[in-house]
């Protein structure tokens, strides 16, 4: 059985390692990994400001979610699911749960910087690719930039 929940302090750890887990799928070597790691890692900080809701499945953490809405915008900061869950639509899930939590909030677009191998699953959401952005942990790496209305 599964179900979405929202994250508290002690959902952190495993969420951390679920991003780690999860980015590793698209083959990246262990010290692209390790380069990305805090820019993965969740802080309870990030708990007052942004919302975190994830997937749990047998006491297990399978799939997450993070956004963050500033002046209109939800920024997507992270969805990840496990390489063992890929394809049973949690992904899609979240997507769901990320952008109806926005508009919740207030957001009209939605934001994301994401990963190129990504890319392709965002835009069958119905993002559409707006520009590039530089990586947060990779210097020289550029990202694709998408953007969805939630009007």
């Amino acid at each position: 059985m599964s179900f979405l929940r929202p994250a508290t302090p002690r959902d952190l750890v495993a969420l951390s390692a679920l991003c780690l887990r999860s980015k590793a799928v698209w083959g990246y070597d262990d010290a692209f990994l390790a380069a990305c790691r805090d820019e993965l890692t969740l802080t309870e900080p990030e708990l007052d400001r942004t919302s975190i809701a994830f997937v749990e499945r047998d006491g297990r953490v399978v799939a997450m979610a993070q956004i963050e809405v500033t002046d209109g915008t939800c920024d997507l900061l992270k969805l990840f699911v496990d390489p063992t869950e890929m394809g049973q639509g949690l992904g899609a899930r979240l997507f769901a749960w990320a952008m109806a939590e926005g508009r919740r909030l207030g957001a009209e677009r939605m934001t994301i910087e994401a990963d190129p191998d990504a890319e392709p699953f965002y835009r069958r959401m119905g993002a559409e690719v707006v520009g590039e952005v530089p990586s947060g942990s990779i210097p020289g790496r550029m990202l694709p930039l998408l953007e969805l209305s939630l009007a």
